[in-house]
Parts: structure tokens; C-alpha cells; sequence
């Protein structure tokens, strides 16, 4: 079993990360999916998630597809984006995953994994937006 802190780290980088050990058979765990960073600059980014919500279907807009507003939704679908979901053994691993916002107490003193290549080396002086600010920008509640 994997536990991945996902503060400050960017989501494509920590979903491939996932994704993997989640093929090699690992549970994965990831915390603070509210502290995940998408890189780029924030209107772009939400202007794209924005139109990615509008895809509907055009001859009955109720049907969906349904896209994800709060943050674990968000990590949960950048993840399954990077497995074989349509194959049985993409499904099998994504059923390995776990996303949380925050901390849960049963994780609060476990030893916690980093992904080294996943973090910004200066956040300072980059673009970028937290997952949990986009959803609430959508108008994800949590």
C-alpha cells in the first residue's frame, strides 16, 4: 500500500505515478487531493474545465456524460485518464485507488510516500492552480 501526500504536487505527474503502481498491483492512497496543483495559467485552465463540464449530450442534455466538480473526483479522473480502463485489468487497478481531501485520522501517522519528479520547484515564480480552488470555481462542494 501506497500513501501519496498530494500537496504541491502537479496532478498530471502524480496521476502517471499512480497509475503505474496501480498497474504493478499497489493500493494507492492519495491525500489532500485539495492541495494537488494543475499547472498553467489559472483563466486557461478554468476556461477549459469550464467547456469540458458543457459537453452534453445533444439530443438529451440530462444523459450526461457527467463530469467531476469536487477535488478527490478530480485526481479519481485524471488517474483512470492514464489506465486501461476499458480492460478488465484497468478496472481492476482503478478499484486500488483512493482519494481523499485531507487528511482521514486512520492515515494521520502513517508514513506518507513522496513522488520527487511530481513537485514544483519553486512555486513562487510558476503559474498554476490548486485543484480545490478550481472546484470550488466550478462549483464543487466540499
Amino acid at each position: 500500500m501506497i500513501i501519496i501526500d498530494g500537496k504541491d504536487l502537479v496532478l498530471g505527474r502524480l496521476a502517471s505515478f499512480a497509475a503505474k503502481k496501480l498497474l504493478e498491483g499497489e493500493k494507492v492512497i492519495v491525500l489532500n487531493a485539495e492541495q494537488v496543483i494543475i499547472s498553467g495559467r489559472k483563466e486557461a485552465t478554468l476556461e477549459s474545465y469550464k467547456a469540458w463540464l458543457e459537453t452534453r449530450n445533444i439530443a438529451n442534455p440530462r444523459k450526461g456524460p457527467f463530469h467531476p466538480k469536487r477535488p478527490e473526483d478530480i485526481v479519481r479522473r485524471a488517474v483512470r485518464g492514464m489506465l486501461p480502463y476499458d480492460k478488465p485489468k484497468g478496472m481492476a487497478a482503478y478499484r486500488r485507488l483512493r482519494v481523499y481531501v485531507g487528511v482521514p485520522e486512520e492515515f494521520s501517522g502513517k508514513e506518507v510516500t513522496t513522488v520527487p519528479k511530481a513537485s514544483l520547484a519553486e512555486l513562487s515564480s510558476r503559474r498554476f492552480i490548486r485543484v480545490g480552488e478550481l472546484s470550488r470555481l466550478l462549483g464543487g462542494k466540499f
